[in-house]
């Protein structure tokens, strides 16, 4: 169903808006992004999703000194005129260039203008399956998920999150003890 809100789960039955009632025991709830509106930022320009309007700078516009990233930024760039994909390396690398950019301002230095790169995109998609769609190649089942997988694992900050991570994939089960004799080898 689509242009539907659902208003309640309980009891394996699914309450619409309209009141109308669906029996289940299996619900796939897919739902866009929508930002909560931060108190203070009247002269903010809200999209539709509250989105905050920024420049290329992730400058709210408006405002000297505040800045928005990731999925509450709306960036509108020539290639991006309906601003950047809600994905998590948007977010990362304004965050990035912006950290870049207060030690320039501190400095007196030119702000640099963000511009993001599409590296593609990867989803798991079931038990030792995934899709890759890099902007050269395009790949699904077992090899897409060990791609998967390994990039994942380098993108987890800490040795202990990675071996819990790495060993659940495998269906390994390691106590306290081995991640805390790993860390100290």
């Amino acid at each position: 169903l689509t242009k539907t809100i659902v208003k309640d789960l309980s009891d394996n039955t699914i309450t619409l808006s309209d009141g109308q009632e669906i029996k289940t025991k299996t619900l796939i709830w897919a739902a866009g992004v929508i930002g909560n509106k931060i108190e203070g930022l009247k002269d903010a320009k809200y999209t539709p999703a509250n989105r905050i309007e920024v420049d290329r700078q992730n400058q709210v516009l408006g405002y000297e000194s505040i800045y928005a990233l990731g999925d509450l930024a709306l960036m509108k760039t020539e290639k991006y005129e309906k601003g950047h994909p809600q994905v998590a390396n948007v977010a990362i690398n304004q965050a990035g260039l912006l950290a870049k950019n207060l030690k320039r301002k501190v400095t007196g230095k030119q702000l640099l203008d963000y511009e993001y790169k599409d590296m593609g995109s990867m989803a798991t998609v079931g038990r030792n399956k995934a899709v890759v769609d890099l902007p050269r190649f395009k790949f699904t089942g077992y090899f897409a998920w060990l791609v998967w997988m390994f990039l994942h694992l380098m993108l987890i900050l800490t040795v202990r999150n990675k071996l819990i991570i790495f060993g659940s994939l495998f269906g390994l089960r390691f106590g306290q003890k081995f991640f805390n004799l790993a860390l100290y080898c």
